[in-house]
């Protein structure tokens, strides 16, 4: 299999699209999707990008992506970087392509000086995590992620009221 990894060009935007598109329905969570190709485009390629992305391709087919954006720690007082989505498309799974977009992303941050490299998983899919564990990746289970969607935040608008 010959593989590349290269970075996202504002061409690929389509095929990412899809890809996303493959990766909710995986999750179960197609229902959430409201991306749309401007918007994608505008948070890769615009003024201010957002986040930054790779496609895996293997003979010119693509096989899967990977799409991240830098935090900061105050703790560790350097950036980091977040694995926003790791996408395999199911035909390249077991051939070594996201152990391959994994490796690549995490060079990146290190080549960055990133201080730490993190993402998250859903809890029912084994697979990932057995993966990410066979790379040397740990759970951090003193935490739990909240949320703040797009409801709450517009609810938050109100003027808090003063002590």
């Amino acid at each position: 299999m010959t593989l590349s990894i290269d970075a996202a060009t504002p061409a690929d935007v389509p095929v990412l699209m899809t890809l996303i598109g493959e990766l909710a329905e995986f999750e179960r969570l197609a229902h959430e999707v409201v991306v749309t190709e401007a918007s994608l485009a505008e948070a890769l390629f615009g003024a201010r990008p957002a986040v930054e992305a790779v496609v895996a391709r293997s003979g010119g087919e693509v096989a899967g992506f990977a799409l991240y954006f830098h935090n900061f720690s105050t703790f560790i007082g350097r950036r980091g970087l977040f694995l926003e989505d790791l996408y395999v498309r199911p035909a390249f799974r077991g051939a070594g392509v996201g152990r391959h977009l994994l490796v690549h992303v995490a060079r990146l941050a290190a080549s960055r000086g990133c201080g730490r490299m993190e993402w998250a998983v859903l809890n029912w899919n084994r697979r990932a995590i057995g993966f990410y564990e066979s790379l040397g990746a740990r759970p951090i289970n003193d935490w739990t992620v909240y949320r703040l969607d797009r409801a709450a935040l517009d609810a938050i608008q109100a003027p808090v009221p003063k002590p």
